[in-house]
């Protein structure tokens, strides 16, 4: 590149970045929202708590993506609270489960969100009710950066929850981000392994990943042909009478007045047919062996999904990690069962390692 040239590029990104920063600076502190459109009223599938302050708050991902999220504070609370964020289950929204554990804790003194994940329920991004493993992780940190900045809470004290998939990606997230000083995985689930393996691992082979692979290529040519995104289905609506007692267990959660969410993908019509396919190649737990910080690992005795709860645990390497097997337990019973959640044993543990 000659002189006179040189010179024109160093004209031409000086202007460029001036007038990025000027945009950006002139964006709620760098930030692009998108404009969601938030409910106003209460519309949970658990009764309002009258010992905290609800409100509504969102941030941003670092794609980008606009995160709704419900904030809970302790009332009559002072100073910097210790903050949890939580998600999950895996196609649910924040009005159920994620919902109830945030405010629960918010009730026994943390201040607490629970947002909807990217490209679900009032968050934003495009396609809807697609998933990645990349930004399943990301959103867990984006909301401790929504924390760290946040006058009431502090930054030093942030723990996560993550709630069947997201306690996968709970995990993935305290492997790759130190701001996080605990994190629970509540009757967990290891999307990778269960979308490339099959439940109990029994499709764990080179020609069953193939064959779902075409599948869901040839979907994916022909979303791109027609423009649309057909869905999956949630979960399946009426019960076949050869269910299994999982299977059960996710309608009487979420197909009934106990659990049933509109903007719920598992109460509705479930993901994109696609949306499996970039879990084939992600494996989310590979550095799960590098946690430092405090994990908690919860699970129902009689949970179907034990196995993947079990088979992380031991992986975790250090003395600041336990395993919480509750008796009878189903894997949905952890979702909303106050009387089975063990909410004493999660207060307990954010508050010894959250300090």
């Amino acid at each position: 590149m000659n002189r006179k040239l040189t010179a024109l590029f160093v004209i031409w990104a000086i202007i460029v970045t001036g007038a990025a920063c000027k945009r950006t600076n002139n964006s709620n502190n760098g930030k692009n929202m998108e404009n969601l459109n938030l409910t106003s009223g209460w519309d949970k599938t658990f009764p309002q708590s009258d010992k905290v302050n609800h409100s509504k708050v969102t941030f941003t991902n670092r794609y980008g993506i606009t995160l709704a999220a419900d904030l809970y504070v302790p009332k009559n609370a002072t100073g910097k609270l210790p903050a949890i964020a939580v998600s999950g289950p895996f196609g649910a929204v924040k009005e159920q489960s994620s919902g109830l554990y945030a405010q629960t804790l918010a009730e026994r003194g943390f201040l607490t969100i629970a947002f909807d994940p990217s490209f679900t329920g009032e968050s934003g991004g495009q396609p809807r009710y697609v998933a990645s493993p990349d930004i399943s992780t990301e959103d867990f940190s984006a909301a401790v950066d929504f924390l760290s900045i946040l006058d009431n809470a502090d930054p030093e004290r942030i723990g996560i929850i993550g709630i069947c998939g997201w306690g996968g990606f709970a995990l993935n997230a305290a492997a790759n981000d130190t701001r996080i000083k605990a994190t629970v995985a509540s009757t967990m689930y290891d999307i990778s392994r269960c979308t490339a393996n099959g439940y109990f691992d029994a499709s764990d082979n080179t020609d069953s990943r193939y064959e779902m692979r075409c599948r869901l290529n040839k979907q994916r040519t022909e979303d791109y042909r027609n423009g649309t995104y057909p869905r999956a289905g949630g979960v399946i609506d009426p019960l076949p009478d050869d269910a299994p007692q999982f299977v059960k267990d996710y309608h009487a959660y979420y197909k009934t007045p106990r659990g049933y969410h509109k903007r719920s993908l598992n109460s509705n019509e479930g993901w994109n047919k696609t949306s499996s396919l970039a879990f084939l190649n992600a494996p989310i737990l590979a550095y799960s062996d590098e946690i430092r910080s405090a994990v908690m690992v919860l699970h129902g005795e009689k949970a179907h999904s034990r196995y993947m709860g079990e088979d992380a645990f031991k992986k975790l390497q250090g003395s600041n990690k336990e395993m919480l097997i509750i008796p009878g337990a189903s894997h949905t019973d952890l979702y909303d069962k106050a009387d089975i959640i063990p909410f004493d044993k999660l207060e307990a543990f954010f508050q010894k390692n959250l300090k």
